[in-house]
């Protein structure tokens, strides 16, 4: 089986900590500059920095994306950009533009360029010409099939990688093409500002009826029409090792530290599994159900994917509650608070290679030992008696519903 890249988002510090301690190979981010997630919080060169020393320490990758549509005013500020990320020593630069990547092979020569899905490459020929100016992995549309991929893998050079989305949300249309944010908010979808005006509700108005509004229905009622689903390709993740990939990809850059630690780590196992042959552990797969998203899908891989129109909800069903700072021997952990429990509370413990597992918050005590019936205020450190040892970044997480 082709070893495969697992490769995980990180919005901030504290989701690449998650990222890289929950099994990732590689995590991808942006400086606050030319990435396409404006308000995923991002990364300050001196943050950056940091980043890239705590990832190399770790044998984890940094890819910084760079795959905005820069505009004449911004050009001019690409280089010194490039040039800090090449003497950081980043693991590879994600771009979208074909000046971009000029200027990459310029002012970052040390560093891999990979072409961003935004490029939305859908054929062999595309591939080809991206590595024939000096891409070395693509980063292929999320609105191709498998089989459609077998062929592009078959029909390029063997030494151009490839990377898709295994995991995450869609765009209603190509990825990143949309022009309703544009239109209706003023927020551009190809600069990092999607206000998802496709998970709206519409209605229809007559122009001399106004105030008047007609309901648009898919079908029984349901009017959410360009509703997307998200994609979750963890039941078939040895088919995509088998098509030849070297990476999959988890969307989320913009959401919770615990969905980057939760997704990574589901994946890591269901690549391990795949790689030894072997079917995966149904706790692990249980474990994206686990996590804030919509309704899933296989993507396009095997052909459409449909859109849920019922309601544009995340489902939300869990919730963390704490998180470990340290833990030793007997069980006994300090944590910080993330949410309020009491003694008493039904929880579960997941964390880096833990196995899920049910617990009732018997007792807590506060930082100097004295009892507490709960704990309410956030960020707070308290201890607690843990069923096993468990490592850092390891979570508490409750039932919602």
């Amino acid at each position: 089986m082709n070893k495969i890249e697992l490769l995980a988002p990180a919005g901030d510090m504290e989701r690449l900590q998650m990222a890289a301690a929950y099994g990732a190979d590689a995590v991808y981010l942006a400086g606050t500059l030319f990435g396409m997630r404006s308000f995923a919080g991002n990364f300050s060169p001196e943050e950056l920095k940091t980043a890239v020393e705590f990832c190399h320490r770790r044998g984890v990758r940094v890819h910084v994306t760079c795959n905005t549509m820069p505009r004449n005013e911004e050009v001019a500020r690409l280089p010194d950009w490039l040039s800090y990320l090449d003497g950081l020593g980043v693991d590879a630069v994600i771009l979208a533009d074909v000046g971009v990547l000029s200027l990459a092979a310029k002012h970052a020569p040390h560093v891999p360029r990979h072409i961003s899905t935004q490029a939305s490459i859908v054929n062999y020929q595309s591939a080809r010409a991206w590595y024939e100016l000096g891409a070395q992995r693509v980063i292929l549309a999320r609105e191709l099939t498998l089989e459609e991929i077998r062929e592009i893998r078959a029909k390029t050079p063997k030494e151009l990688e490839m990377e898709v989305f295994a995991h995450g949300a869609m765009c209603v249309s190509y990825s990143g093409r949309c022009l309703l944010s544009n239109y209706m908010t003023g927020r551009d979808s190809n600069r990092g500002a999607c206000a998802q005006p496709c998970r709206y509700q519409y209605a229809l108005m007559e122009e001399k009826r106004p105030g008047e509004y007609f309901p648009v229905y898919e079908e029984n009622g349901e009017t959410y029409i360009m509703n997307s689903r998200d994609m979750c390709m963890i039941d078939h993740v040895a088919e995509l090792m088998d098509a030849g990939l070297d990476s999959l990809k988890l969307e989320g850059r913009a959401k919770s530290a615990y969905y980057a630690a939760i997704v990574t780590g589901a994946y890591r196992h269901a690549i391990d599994a795949a790689a030894a042959g072997v079917p995966l552990d149904p706790v692990w797969r249980d474990e994206v159900e686990h996590i804030s998203h919509r309704h899933y899908s296989t993507g396009f891989f095997y052909g459409q994917p449909g859109q849920f129109t019922e309601d544009s909800r995340y489902v939300r069903d869990w919730q963390i509650v704490a998180k470990v700072l340290s833990c030793g021997e007997d069980g006994r952990a300090l944590l910080t608070l993330n949410n309020k429990f009491a003694v008493g509370d039904a929880l579960e413990l997941v964390g880096p290679d833990v196995r899920p597992q049910a617990l009732c918050a018997e007792r807590l005590w506060d930082t100097d030992g004295t009892p507490l019936p709960e704990v309410r205020k956030p960020q707070m450190q308290f201890y607690m008696d843990l069923p096993q040892q468990v490592p850092p970044l390891s979570l508490l997480r409750r039932c919602s519903v």
